[in-house]
């Protein structure tokens, strides 16, 4: 007898690790040039009309663009296959990423901050009526990046690029408050630069608020802390449309960048041979696979199954 040889992934689960690449990789160029745009625009305007909610919204746009950068270098790191001194792949390299961006981004909100608390009040100042109209294009734009990465991130259940899709929503939201800003001053123009403070400030504490939401999301990957139940649930279900398997217990997800390894126990009859169970076992890794195509390994136990046994 020859030991059975292991079950081959089928084409498209390849296929669709590699679409989910190149949609990221698509996706977030059309982002970095969306807010490069934007960021010109704001910068323009601030050195013609010395507007500060202009110059820290624009700020933070760059910012964006160096870290959308740096997480999509992560995502080819994370995505490299597992060698001999990385055996479960190198995924931790996306939420170790954005573990150091979150950390960043708390630091140039602190920081600007302060220098915005520091800075001089000026008594008056007069901007265009039409200068609100910038950053309020801006929100319209990024709305729209967020509603094509939002549906793309469904599509292709990729969790990354929905909390990317998400950091757009809060870019827009940075530039309502820069609009907001600009247009209290046209209804006060002798407090149109405290306004346009005020927004400032505003701007920089949300900049506090995002680098904590990052931390605390990448944290949660760093430290394997239980995935939602929906993957569980996705699991169990790929796993219980293998023939011959009787039930499924002790299920265990750690989900971090485009990586999840899954462990998972399948309880067989209880009379099957050895060689059955494990060409059952073979399956049942190679449907859940299918079934998610980001689980890059899967660990199968074998357990007898016996009625109300649990």
């Amino acid at each position: 007898m020859k030991f059975p040889e292991k079950l081959k992934l089928p084409p498209k689960v390849h296929a669709a690790r590699r679409e989910r690449i190149q949609q990221l990789t698509w996706i977030t160029a059309i982002g970095i040039s969306a807010r490069l745009f934007i960021s010109c625009l704001e910068l323009g305007a601030y050195y013609f009309f010395d507007s500060a909610a202009l110059l820290l919204d624009a700020l933070s746009g760059l910012f964006d663009i160096a870290t959308s950068l740096f997480l999509l270098v992560s995502l080819r790191l994370a995505t490299r296959p597992p060698d001999t001194n990385h055996p479960f792949g190198h995924g931790r390299f996306e939420p170790l990423a954005g573990l150091l961006i979150g950390f960043s981004l708390v630091g140039a909100g602190i920081a600007l901050f302060y220098q915005q608390i520091q800075a001089p009040m000026a008594a008056e100042s007069h901007f265009p009526a039409w200068l609100w109209l910038l950053p309020a294009s801006a929100a319209f734009l990024l709305e729209i990046c967020y509603q094509r990465m939002r549906w793309i991130a469904q599509e292709k259940g990729s969790a990354a690029l929905a909390a990317d899709a998400n950091h757009f929503r809060t870019d827009g939201l940075s530039s309502l408050l820069a609009a907001g800003a600009l247009i209290a001053g046209l209804f006060s123009p002798a407090m149109a630069h405290a306004f346009d403070h005020w927004g400032a400030i505003a701007i920089s504490v949300l900049m506090v608020f995002l680098g904590l939401n990052a931390l605390r999301e990448n944290l949660r990957q760093l430290l394997d802390q239980k995935p939602e139940s929906a993957l569980f649930k996705r699991v169990r279900k790929a796993a219980e449309s293998v023939e011959g398997v009787l039930g499924t217990e002790k299920i265990g997800i750690q989900n971090y960048g485009p990586d999840a390894h899954v462990d998972i126990d399948i309880e067989l009859d209880p009379k099957l041979t050895v060689d059955k169970a494990h060409t059952i076992s073979q399956h049942v890794r190679l449907a859940i696979q299918t079934e998610w195509p980001e689980v890059r390994d899967v660990t199968v136990h074998v357990e007898p199954y016996y009625p109300n046994d649990h």
